[in-house]
């Protein structure tokens, strides 16, 4: 199984969102989630490319060139409210593939770290458009909520995280 791992943002050029009492910028997180997601999935016999780059065609540009069967964007929100929280996953339209592992990501997220549901979504955004797979956008917790941004600061919460959306993507490819 060929899967792309997506860390959003780009650290130095593009931090993405940033924590309201801690400066932790998204960029940073995805990196690490990213390297952490890829190395599960390697473990388990997986092929994975990692790309973070400032420039979404060059995202998906590589994904396609890789030969993905699976595409995971991993990203941090934010909102105006510091009372928004919890965990979405985006995919292109329902009843697709991707609808189907944004699902699978959501229920390992929501189960192992018990974040807020906040569920699965549909979103025109370009890696999940332009992709030639099966492709989600995590959005794993709030950095404008203290909260949700204290799950994120912390290595171990990080990693459960990381492994969350590991083992989603691995309920997918059982299932299918």
């Amino acid at each position: 199984m060929k899967v792309t791992i997506n860390g959003g943002h780009y650290p130095g050029l593009d931090s993405g969102a940033v924590g309201i009492t801690t400066g932790l910028q998204e960029a940073v997180v995805t990196r690490e989630l990213m390297q952490s997601v890829a190395g599960y999935l390697r473990a388990v016999g997986y092929t994975v490319l990692e790309v973070q780059e400032n420039n979404l065609s060059q995202i998906t540009s590589a994904s396609n060139a890789f030969g993905a069967e699976l595409f995971v964007s991993i990203h941090c929100n934010a909102a105006a409210s510091t009372e928004a929280k919890g965990t979405e996953t985006y995919c292109y339209q329902w009843g697709s593939s991707g609808a189907r592992l944004a699902r699978c990501i959501q229920k390992q997220i929501i189960d192992n770290l018990g974040t807020v549901d906040r569920g699965i979504k549909t979103a025109n955004f370009h890696v999940l458009r332009e992709t030639e797979c099966p492709a989600v956008l995590v959005e794993t917790a709030f950095l404008s909520n203290p909260e949700d941004e204290q799950l994120l600061a912390e290595t171990a919460k990080r990693d459960e995280f990381a492994r969350a959306i590991a083992r989603g993507v691995t309920d997918y490819v059982a299932q299918s």
